[in-house]
């Protein structure tokens, strides 16, 4: 894996009177990425959701000159049981997201952007921006990187496995096997097993894979990653402030 250097201000490696000085010298948009921790098959770790939406952070932030915020890596993930997950609640991450956003418009940021790493986040997402435009001036966005790229996305498929082994050394591709697969079924069966996959994801899998990781390579994540920070790098540009 090739290392990336990022001019971008990191909080958790930056001081106190540096970051006290780049907030009240500009007018400072923070990105806050969400993951989890739950099994993705046998060939991708549990961190996957967490690496995937890191790097895409890390990116947009260089892009857009944002202030880069460590990852929340524990989401709300009870979908994948019985096979490994570290979960909290929807009201947990919601309340967490809360008041790491409260906080910092009390240090003068009025623009946020939580980047949504895991399906099973967005309804404890979907609410926040909501919630603090009641008590705060600090502005929230919720986006989900996966709504930014051109191919359909998967659990450990192809796509997934792809964007690993563009930003991860981690991946075993030797145990990458075929999960399910829905291109051919009807809509109907389609709609009926992604509502089952929602709360029951073994069941509509089996295995825990929805999709193909056996052809995934690098050269294909390495562009779908730079699809996907672009075009989120265009939708922040627009963002009210």
């Amino acid at each position: 894996m090739e290392k990336s250097v990022y001019k971008v201000t990191d909080v958790q490696n930056n001081f106190d009177p540096d970051l006290r000085k780049i907030i009240k010298t500009k007018k400072q948009v923070a990105i806050i990425p969400v993951g989890s921790l739950e099994q993705h098959g046998a060939h991708l770790p549990v961190s996957t959701d967490s690496d995937i939406v890191t790097e895409v952070a890390k990116r947009v932030a260089k892009k857009c000159n944002l202030l880069l915020l460590p990852t929340v890596t524990y989401g709300v993930s009870f979908e994948h049981a019985p096979f490994f997950n570290l979960s909290v609640t929807s009201t947990t991450l919601q309340n967490q997201m809360v008041d790491i956003c409260r906080s910092l418009g009390e240090n003068n940021i009025r623009k946020i952007i939580i980047l949504n790493g895991h399906h099973g986040n967005q309804e404890a997402l979907s609410g926040i921006a909501g919630k603090i435009s009641k008590t705060s001036r600090v502005k929230v966005f919720v986006i989900s990187y996966w709504h930014h790229m051109s191919q359909e996305f998967d659990h450990a498929g192809f796509v997934e496995t792809s964007l690993m082994l563009a930003v991860s050394s981690k991946v075993r591709m030797g145990l990458a096997r075929k999960g399910l697969v829905i291109d051919k079924m009807p809509p109907r069966q389609k709609s009926k097993i992604s509502k089952l996959a929602s709360t029951h994801f073994i069941r509509a899998t089996k295995t825990g894979v929805w999709g193909d990781p056996t052809k995934a390579t690098k050269k294909d994540g390495s562009m779908i990653l730079s699809e996907i920070v672009r075009n989120i790098a265009k939708k922040v540009s627009k963002l009210p402030y």
